[in-house]
């Protein structure tokens, strides 16, 4: 695939300086990631000025304010290729299904948003810090849960425990071992 060769082309070629430092898979996650966001507020500031018009979304039985309309345009958007992103370029050794690690990342989005919302509230409301201030703290933490729970839970690889007990279970299975 085109897409996915050029991606991995410039995270090879801008690595080396970086190597020492972070992780290859870690460097990966943030480039993806970054570039995910920046995609996430592009098509944000389009959709909210240039197609909506800063106006109303009036859907006959329900109007929606223009922020709100702008982010549930884009929400589905930038969730297929953070998902495409985070499976082919960055945890791409994974041996789950595209279902199972679907529906895992979903979930994982899901407690992204909900540990969004509860850490600004706290940070706002009870620490009372400046809301700029309170959102830096807040994406920090999220980025981290977010890194960890892909790694070791939407695209989790086989432990090497795992491994050896699939590997022995085929020897056995297939005769290969006699007993």
């Amino acid at each position: 695939m085109y897409i996915k060769r050029t991606i991995n082309s410039i995270i090879d070629w801008s690595y080396p300086p970086f190597h020492r430092y972070i992780p290859s898979q870690t460097f990966r996650y943030g480039l993806c990631g970054g570039g995910n966001t920046i995609l996430d507020i592009s098509l944000y500031f389009l959709v909210y000025n240039y197609v909506l018009k800063k106006k109303l979304l009036n859907l006959s039985i329900l109007a929606i304010s223009p922020h709100i309309a702008a982010f549930l345009i884009v929400f589905p958007v930038t969730f297929f290729t953070g998902f495409w992103l985070s499976k082919n370029i960055t945890f791409t050794q994974s041996p789950l299904h595209n279902k199972t690690q679907l529906l895992r990342y979903g979930l994982t989005v899901i407690g992204c948003i909900f540990l969004n919302y509860i850490l600004l509230k706290f940070f706002v409301e009870y620490c009372k810090f400046y809301p700029t201030v309170a959102k830096l703290f807040t994406t920090f933490i999220v980025i981290i849960y977010s890194y960890f729970t892909q790694k070791n839970f939407t695209f989790k690889e086989k432990s090497e425990t795992e491994t050896s007990h699939i590997s022995l279970k085929h020897l056995f299975s297939n005769n290969i071992i006699k007993r």
